[in-house]
């Protein structure tokens, strides 16, 4: 966005915008710069509140490197954007890295937590479902302060389980609660060498009064987790906390389960959960319910099948089906020979028709063949002849065996506590659609991981490594709201906007907005009087309308969005 004075108009200043006054509304709304400066209060030249949505905004500019978000507000109108013409040299990396210091001090989850109880007061978010999850992200450097005695403050940025492939990096970890398939509503950094397990316990020890907040007393919410929660130890923490998540395949009533299941064959039909299948056929989910006992408490468990059977287990499948098929080829071959009497050939048939492997059996006969016998023939008369018996085989598959794998692949158990009666209630398709919303956690952690912007020169201590998580995480709670803010407003209208190639689409998504949007020229002024100098097209104000927002936002640096609970924006 570039920033213009024309000699022609000596009182007027001209910009030239893209969709940041859109995020910014979004800032405005969560009310970002006031959470911050109310928590974290400085006596800086900067405030703490103005330095994290300049960060923020930074971040969702296109990952400009933070070292550099001086000169990237050198040609932002930061007036519009920030509330204030504050001077862009404030942004330097001293300040920055000061603002960072201040903000660890104050408590970086605490500002995480307030902006979730905005975003969920002011746009109505559905938290009665919260799912959780941890990711690594890699960075540069020795941090040896995390190998002090005492360690350094903030997260040990050491070696751990890499979630990324790279054991041989230091690394830090990042947790989300979200709700609504992504929308983080709280979230922190954590040790490079924590466990899931760990972070699972300490944040259901949290959980109850974080939802208190919320206005959710304990059983009014459901927490939403990977399997690595479930452990004897964590569920019997739980106490009145309800849950969803996937029983590990190392426990052996797992394979118990799941084979009682599909021996049985009475599964439910789910159907297709179309929305949650946007880059592929959607799967089909049919279900089986029961119950399993672990410890001595009795948990419902329902059989998840989906026809789109797990990869890996699909191909370990074709694996054995092909070892089965040479072991026994290689047995039928070791038996391949003419027989000189029907008895024999009789008895190789009876020993080939009992071999079998895991998947495979043989099915054997034998045929007559008559040969001349050996020796010179005879000067006159018929050529002597004799009876073999050569074996016949062929290999069949055991179809009902080699199914019922496959019927195993395609199946995971849910492991939960709420009931599958009562006004809290949760059938099998509802608990797979809430168990479902943790994939958008899994979307969120490409947004968390940019190398370039994580390892910046000025964030060599794990204390700013721990602030700049917060910073990320509220540029991810502002690209989430807005699209979810435009699929919600879709949905209750039953529209659709101009997607890619102008293709009709009910799932815009937030990157969609950072290409419609581009230069709108705007002229400001001296009076701070501003004007649109072209029309918006109609894509960009239908995008507008599906946001909540008008052509204000790029007029006015006070207007805020204020969905109603249909996802439109108030009058």
């Amino acid at each position: 966005m570039a920033s213009m004075s024309a000699n022609l108009f000596p009182n007027t200043s001209f910009f030239t915008y893209d969709y940041l006054p859109l995020a910014a509304t979004y800032c405005r709304t969560l009310d970002v710069i006031g959470v911050v400066d109310r928590l974290v209060p400085t006596s800086m030249g900067l405030s703490a509140g103005l330095a994290v949505q300049a960060m923020v905004l930074d971040v969702l500019s296109g990952r400009s490197p933070l070292y550099r978000v001086e000169q990237f507000w050198e040609h932002q109108d930061r007036q519009l954007l920030l509330g204030s013409n504050v001077p862009a040299h404030l942004f330097n990396d001293t300040n920055l890295g000061r603002s960072l210091d201040a903000i660890f001090e104050a408590g970086s989850s605490k500002i995480v937590t307030e902006l979730g109880l905005a975003a969920a007061r002011v746009f109505n978010l559905d938290v009665r479902a919260v799912s959780y999850d941890t990711t690594s992200t890699n960075v540069w450097g020795e941090y040896r302060g995390s190998d002090q005695n005492p360690p350094a403050e903030g997260p040990r940025i050491t070696y751990g389980h890499s979630k990324d492939g790279h054991p041989d990096q230091k690394q830090f970890m990042t947790e989300l609660l979200c709700v609504e398939r992504g929308v983080p509503i709280f979230g922190s950094t954590l040790d490079g060498n924590s466990s899931d397990k760990s972070s699972n316990n300490v944040i259901l020890s949290r959980i109850s009064s974080l939802m208190a907040r919320h206005g959710l007393g304990a059983g009014a919410f459901v927490y939403v987790a990977d399997s690595a929660m479930v452990t004897l130890e964590i569920l019997s923490n739980l106490g009145e906390t309800r849950f969803v998540s996937r029983l590990p395949e190392n426990f052996k009533v797992c394979s118990q389960t799941v084979g009682s299941a599909v021996e049985s064959g009475e599964w439910v039909h789910i159907g297709k959960l179309a929305e949650l299948e946007s880059t592929r056929i959607a799967a089909t989910y049919k279900a089986h319910e029961t119950a399993v006992e672990l410890e001595g408490t009795t948990y419902r468990a329902v059989v998840i099948h989906s026809d789109a059977h797990d990869r890996r287990k699909q191909k370990s499948i074709d694996n054995e089906l092909a070892k089965s098929l040479k072991k026994i080829t290689s047995l039928a071959e070791d038996m391949q020979g003419r027989y000189f009497c029907e008895k024999d050939a009789q008895s190789a048939v009876q020993t080939m028709s009992r071999m079998e492997t895991s998947l495979h059996t043989l099915k054997a006969s034998f045929r007559e063949i008559v040969v001349n016998k050996r020796g010179r023939p005879p000067k006159q008369g018929p050529r002597a002849t004799e009876t073999k018996y050569d074996l016949i085989w062929e290999v069949l598959t055991r179809d009902d065996r080699l199914q019922d794998l496959r019927e195993r692949a395609g199946c995971f158990i849910l492991l939960t506590n709420v009931p599958s009666l009562g006004e809290e209630a949760l059938d099998a398709r509802a608990l797979l659609r809430t168990y479902k919303g943790q994939y958008g956690i899994e979307s969120d952690f490409g947004f968390l991981k940019d190398p370039l912007v994580v390892n910046d020169l000025f964030l060599k201590t794990p204390s700013r490594i721990d602030a700049l998580g917060m910073i990320l995480i509220i540029a991810l709670l502002v690209w989430r709201l807005m699209e979810r803010q435009m699929r919600l407003y879709l949905a209750n209208e039953g529209t659709k906007l101009p997607g890619w190639d102008n293709k009709p689409t009910d799932r815009p998504t937030t990157f969609m907005v950072s290409t419609v949007f581009g230069g709108i020229m705007v002229a400001r002024m001296k009076g701070g009087e501003s004007a649109l100098l072209s029309p918006l097209s109609q894509r960009q104000i239908l995008f507008l309308t599906a946001l909540g927002l008008d052509e204000r936002v790029f007029l006015d640096k006070s207007v805020v969005c204020i969905p109603d609970s249909r996802g439109r924006p108030n009058d």
